[in-house]
């Protein structure tokens, strides 16, 4: 064959297949035997090694993943890729629409989606060609995963007009796909992944697309980026838009000529949900208007014009197996429920916390009962009641010890608490969880000694308290299993590094019952030293602001001790730093900053700064740091992925800055 009859042949069969791929992953109308698809990629695909300068990019052969790449490179968007404020229950809705309706009037219509669990991508065509995708990144800047969006066959590389624009999406798995991928990780005793959307986002930041085209992702295009540049008069006419140019768009949306008609598509797919073959986690609803959106604007973070409505917490029904019993630092008993596994918010579960036996009585709960359980705030899971009616009488009934099942000790209950506690300063629970504690990342930050780390070293007899956790030496940790001379050098040079470590880091890591990080560096910057405060009284202490009388008392009877006295000087002998080297506070009177005497909330997730480095910083400049937005907040920051809070801030009307504000305010 020659080079021309194989160019008529290669254009013939990409046509063909791609037709054939748009009908089968978009349409979900498949013409052709998936036997007969086969067959023609094969003959392309050998075409195309025949004639290698007959492959194209948009070739139907390019979609199983190219070279592994060395590093995701950094894109700008056209336009910022914004996140969503959120709603939880109708009010909120109403409220929405309220705000709506008092800047454009009462013309108002929205457009209802179904909000896919998965990565938010944008894709770039110019001349009707694929060139460019990525992800959302900080909203402005993403990183470039082409390679691994190829791989995605509802994405077509070509679009039927040569157009040239950026469109969003949303890449996700299928349950069945998902499940599917589990099942062969099981038959290879492989550890199964915990849910879709996890899959999804994982697979496309694979720096080794093959991965990616092994996955069977899918996409539902939602937008088109700045729409009304393009003509485009509505959010609803932009997804006709998408149709019309070859997207796969979700065909499950609706438009709304009023808010009660949002309401009540909302409530359909509340009940709804579990019947579609992918996971949502909630309703999108866009002001269908381009020019009323134009006129609503955006915030920092989020359009004003939409919003994403958030399904309550879903509850599902499990076996409750047995009831486990664990020692924490501070001697406090919990139990905790061993769950027949059950997927609950696109996680598998198998723990719930029962908090203390206070709890069990007053949900009466059995072993082997059947349970309903949720994760409040999607996060944490917990048993929300017992189906009483389904007990068969072969349930037990739980009694809590009265000894640690750590070291026999006598359990305890102090006045005005619901908890067990063993009072036995030496159970090995207790100190193991305490050299856990230690070496957290708001205490000493050990990288590398984490929670197995730390166990294993406890369980050799090799560290009995924090102190020998700095007498450790190679030839011990070398012996260790999965400890190579890299790992080993890397957690010494770790260990050697903490001992710097500002002194507030110290008082956390110590554990002193009542003094948690926020008081701990109070009390580092009000004494300076570990030794003014070791010798500070009850009168000293309580006169200090945020240092109650609870806290005072639990620090002098802490250093009054000897087991203490012995520790910090062992902890001296082994060179750990004593003293505060942190930023001194500003006075609100002395401070200039913009931040002295303000009330601050960080919220979303922070790209350049770590949470952490913000507070300390905004502190130090004078300003205080609250956990919720009220009226007395003067400034929310918003970082990626914000939520209620700053919809609460807008709503009251209080400053709100993006990151890059908060670090240009902080270099000032």
């Amino acid at each position: 064959m020659d080079l021309q009859t194989a160019e008529i042949k290669v254009n013939d069969l990409q046509k063909l297949l791609n037709q054939y791929n748009y009908e089968y992953h978009v349409l979900d109308q498949p013409s052709v035997p998936d036997a007969e698809y086969d067959r023609l990629l094969r003959e392309l695909n050998e075409l195309e090694e025949q004639f290698p300068e007959l492959k194209t990019s948009d070739s139907p052969t390019q979609r199983v993943g190219g070279e592994i790449l060395e590093m995701f490179e950094k894109v700008q968007h056209q336009s910022q890729m914004l996140s969503l404020g959120n709603a939880f229950n109708e009010q909120e809705l109403q409220d929405f629409d309220r705000r709506i309706r008092q800047i454009v009037g009462d013309d108002i219509s929205y457009v209802c989606e179904l909000k896919i669990d998965g990565l938010a991508v944008s894709l770039r065509y110019e001349d009707g060609l694929f060139v460019l995708g990525a992800t959302r990144g900080d909203g402005s800047i993403g990183e470039n995963i082409t390679a691994n969006l190829r791989t995605i066959r509802s994405i077509p590389l070509r679009l039927k007009e040569e157009i040239t624009l950026e469109v969003r999406g949303e890449a996700f798995m299928s349950r069945r796909s998902f499940e599917a991928l589990n099942r062969q990780k099981g038959e290879r005793g492989e550890e199964l992944f915990a849910n879709p959307r996890n899959v999804a986002a994982g697979s496309l930041r694979q720096l080794d697309p093959r991965i990616a085209a092994s996955r069977n992702l899918d996409i539902f295009l939602y937008g088109v980026s700045d729409a009304g540049e393009s003509g485009i008069i509505s959010h609803s006419e932009a997804l006709n838009f998408l149709d019309m140019l070859g997207f796969k768009t979700n065909k499950e949306r609706r438009k709304c000529a009023n808010i009660q008609e949002v309401i009540e598509y909302v409530q359909e797919w509340t009940s709804r949900r579990q019947d579609l073959p992918y996971d949502i986690d909630g309703i999108v609803i866009k002001v269908d208007s381009i020019e009323q959106q134009r006129m609503l604007g955006t915030t920092a973070k989020s359009p004003r014009w939409a919003v994403a409505f958030k399904f309550p917490a879903e509850e599902v029904i499990t076996t409750l197996k047995d009831i486990e019993l664990s020692i924490g630092r501070t001697g406090v008993v919990t139990p905790t429920a061993i769950l027949e596994p059950v997927l609950v918010a696109g996680t598998t579960v198998q723990r719930a916390s029962l908090h203390n036996e206070d709890l069990i009585r007053e949900k009466d709960i059995k072993i082997g009962d059947q349970v309903v359980i949720k994760k409040a705030g999607d996060i944490i899971p917990e048993v929300v009641n017992v189906l009483a009616e389904r007990r068969t009488g072969d349930e037990i009934e739980f009694l809590m010890p009265t000894h640690c099942p750590e070291c026999e000790s006598e359990l305890v209950r102090l006045d005005g608490e619901v908890a067990l506690r063993c009072m036995n300063p030496k159970c090995p629970a207790q100190i193991r969880e305490g050299l856990i504690h230690f070496v957290s990342r708001n205490a000493m930050n050990i990288d590398g000694l984490g929670e197995k780390v730390i166990s294993q070293l406890f369980a050799e007899n090799l560290i009995h308290d924090v102190a020998d956790l700095y007498k450790l030496s190679y030839d011990q940790l070398i012996q260790l299993e999965r400890m190579g001379e890299k790992s080993v050098n890397n957690l010494l040079q770790a260990i050697e590094a903490s001992k710097g470590t500002s002194l507030e880091k110290l008082l956390f890591g110590l554990g002193i019952r009542h003094v948690g990080a926020k008081a701990a560096k109070t009390l580092a910057q009000h004494f300076g030293t570990i030794d003014l405060l070791e010798v500070a009284s009850y009168e000293e202490l309580t006169a200090i602001n945020e240092i109650g009388e609870k806290m005072a008392d639990s620090i002098v009877t802490f250093f009054e001790q000897e087991e203490a006295k012995e520790l910090i000087n062992e902890l001296k002998a082994a060179g750990i730093n004593m003293e505060y080297n942190g930023p001194k506070p500003l006075s609100i009177e002395s401070s200039d900053s913009i931040f002295a005497g303000k009330t601050i909330v960080l919220t979303g997730k922070l790209e350049k700064l770590t949470r952490n480095d913000a507070k300390e910083r905004i502190e130090a400049l004078g300003g205080k740091i609250a956990g919720s937005v009220s009226k007395k907040t003067d400034i929310v920051i918003a970082g990626e992925d914000a939520g209620s809070k700053l919809a609460k801030a807008q709503e009251l009307g209080i400053s709100i800055w993006n990151e890059e504000r908060l670090v240009e305010e902080l270099n000032e």
